[in-house]
């Protein structure tokens, strides 16, 4: 309990400085007033939309407002749409979220498989032809890499549409693309362009983690107990080697939420990140400093459930690695 506490408190911390940060930096990219008003306006009606949008505050008042409305799930309204804008993120979040689901779940079973085979088969010429372009796909840029796609599989071959979210249904609050054909062929390109990355992150991960365990003396001794090689490989070596992908898995799910806007606005995808990339063009603030704020929460709660996942597989964390070190 002394645990989750310690790692609550630095959370709420985290995210206090996540606010100012937020706060500050998008409170000096311009003046909003003179985008949501016509090039004619007057200073009084200059002036009036300030007082409104209480931008004629103190800075201390205006953020202290800030953390208020964040605590309760209020951000304000967006200057651009004028609709409010956690609204706004909520009816983003499915497309983001359903993205980066498809998005993992690829990553994590073909990274997975090839990483072990490239580590049990290490002197194989296609092991090393694996390794190369695992290579290409971690230095190829995502913009890159959906614009080919998109030129191979919706330009030349014609099967796949090149952007939008295709239809959807609603199910309660939350609109999902997954019951429909076209929702599943508009998410594909997409998914697979930020799938790639990861996938090339996790199989390299996963090879270096099984080389390394398969080195240690208990897997020695269980070959020397003579256990089937099946059994040492997938249940000893394979376990302990995917201990690291649980934290670099949970992290990276937040960077896929994170950074996303890249393939959002390569295929148009109705999410979160192309929501934020027309805030900046358009110096949305109450929006950018939401997402910015939004972003820290989710990297706060997987990075404390990571926290709490390993402690419930290694309880010796639970007090800072003490019982561990001895």
């Amino acid at each position: 309990m002394i645990f989750l506490l310690r790692r609550l408190a630095q959370g709420a911390l985290v995210m206090l400085v996540v606010a100012l940060v937020a706060f500050l930096m998008f409170r000096f990219m311009g003046d909003p007033v003179r985008g949501m008003l016509r090039e004619d306006a007057t200073l009084q009606e200059q002036q009036e939309l300030r007082d409104r949008l209480g931008l004629d505050r103190p800075l201390v008042v205006q953020f202290a407002k800030f953390v208020g409305g964040a605590l309760q799930g209020e951000f304000g309204v967006s200057w651009r749409n004028q609709q409010p804008v956690m609204e706004l993120i909520l009816d983003r979040l499915p497309a983001t979220i359903e993205l980066v689901v498809v998005a993992m779940i690829i990553a994590l079973l073909l990274g997975v498989p090839l990483g072990v085979w490239s580590a049990l088969n290490r002197h194989r010429p296609q092991a090393s032809l694996l390794q190369t372009v695992s290579l290409i796909g971690i230095s190829t840029p995502t913009f890159v890499t959906g614009i080919l796609l998109i030129l191979v599989f919706a330009v030349i071959l014609g099967w796949l549409p090149s952007f939008g979210r295709g239809e959807t249904v609603e199910i309660g609050f939350w609109r999902t693309g997954y019951l429909t054909a076209s929702g599943w062929k508009a998410l594909i390109l997409p998914a697979c362009t930020l799938a790639l990355y990861q996938l090339a992150l996790f199989m390299r991960l996963v090879r270096a983690e099984m080389l390394d365990v398969m080195r240690q003396d208990f897997v020695r001794f269980a070959r020397a107990r003579g256990l089937p090689t099946r059994l040492v490989r997938f249940r000893h070596a394979l376990r302990n080697a995917l201990m690291p992908l649980v934290t670099i898995a949970g992290m990276q799910v937040g960077s896929l939420i994170a950074f996303a806007i890249v393939t959002e606005t390569v295929f148009q995808w109705p999410g979160m990140g192309f929501l934020f990339l027309q805030a900046v063009q358009f110096v949305d603030i109450p929006v950018m400093a939401a997402y910015l704020v939004f972003i820290g929460f989710i990297f706060v709660v997987l990075n404390i459930a990571v926290d709490v996942l390993y402690t419930l597989i290694d309880p010796r964390l639970r007090t800072g690695g003490a019982g561990a070190g001895r």
